[in-house]
């Protein structure tokens, strides 16, 4: 999903006295018309200042709640920390923000599973398929001991901080031109765009599907002309992308989730004295469950505009694709690769999955 890396250079926390090397790029940015980042009202009389970058667009729920997060640590440090949070890649691709943290030339980022199981492969854990039927089943593992585990794993094995809140990317649907998938036999068969990643592949063909990678550019016209059958992703795509206008059906599979952690590099955490530490710490948790809400309310809103457009909903049996699952070898896969500690953890809240 990610290629190339960024040029990078080693760096710790910065003091406000030194040349910040973002303030020409936002001079640069400004003058063209584009986004500056975001600078809590405090920053200029901070003694640190640390910068997150992320991808999404500036009018998107996790950049606003990370401008919440800003301003949050500026008020209740009055002003002796900054945080600058930089939106729509200024800074980077996600792999090279990934290169960035690691090396300290940025301090903060929001962090796939998916991104990270790139480079801790006990990081896809919770991208499992079809092992939460929910978020009833989900948030207990991801805020318990599911998450707990994976948050040591990326200090120990990457010198990465993940705070204690993980963020909402949202689960994954399949929609159809048609066929209704209530069960795990009504996908056999199915032409299915996935991403180009492996493990979305794995889990359609362990699943008897017949998924065929593609980009997004080329989505809907093979949707269009019958080249495929359907395609998985969240639904605010299938809104963004106006696949409703090829595609009539959505069955709510659930079948993959993915969240965002919002990691710090090791040696920026160490070097924060322990009150700024616990009120960096608490405005993450606390602007992560209401950016989980913020999910929650857009895929309501979604759903609610796509009926309205003439899209067909319905509900899945899960159990069924999971008993399919384990009949062909996914689980057992999958538990080989992640290991006998990581798995337990995870079936722990997801139930028998081998």
């Amino acid at each position: 999903m990610h290629s190339a890396r960024d040029p990078i250079q080693p760096r710790g926390i910065r003091p406000v006295g030194a040349r910040a090397p973002g303030v020409a790029r936002r001079t640069v940015l400004a003058a063209a018309g584009l986004a500056a980042p975001f600078l809590p009202r405090f920053a200029k009389a901070a003694t640190t200042v640390w910068r997150i970058g992320h991808s999404a667009p500036a009018n998107f729920a996790l950049h606003l709640r990370l401008t919440e997060v800003a301003a949050a640590v500026a008020a209740q440090t009055s002003g002796q920390m900054a945080i600058e949070v930089h939106p729509n890649s200024e800074l980077g691709s996600p792999v090279g923000l990934f290169a960035q943290l690691r090396a300290g030339t940025i301090e903060g980022m929001p962090l796939t599973n998916q991104l990270l199981a790139n480079n801790l492969a006990i990081g896809a854990l919770p991208t499992v398929g079809f092992a939460f039927s929910g978020y009833d089943r989900l948030w207990p593992a991801i805020d318990g001991d599911l998450g707990k585990f994976l948050r040591a794993q990326m200090a120990q094995r990457l010198g990465i901080v993940a705070m204690d809140r993980c963020w909402d990317f949202g689960f994954r649907q399949v929609t159809t031109s048609g066929k209704v998938i209530n069960s795990a036999a009504d996908i056999e068969g199915l032409k299915l765009r996935t991403p180009p990643e492996a493990d979305f592949v794995e889990l359609f063909r362990a699943l008897k599907a017949l998924p065929l990678a593609m980009p997004l550019s080329a989505m809907e016209t093979a949707l269009r002309s019958h080249v495929i059958d359907g395609q998985e992703s969240v639904l605010p795509l299938v809104k963004a992308a106006n696949l409703f206008t090829v595609q009539s059906v959505c069955s709510m599979t659930n079948h993959v989730w993915d969240g965002q952690w919002m990691c710090v590099n090791g040696k920026a955490w160490a070097h924060l004295p322990a009150n700024l530490k616990e009120v960096v710490a608490g405005a993450f948790n606390e602007s992560a469950l209401k950016q989980r809400q913020d999910t929650a309310d857009a895929n309501a809103a979604v759903r609610k505009e796509l009926e309205v457009a003439g899209m067909k909903f319905n509900a899945v049996d899960t159990q069924g694709f999971r008993t399919l699952l384990r009949k062909s070898g996914y689980y057992a896969a999958w538990s080989e690769k992640m290991g006998n500690e990581g798995w337990a953890v995870l079936e722990k809240y997801a139930g028998r999955l081998t």
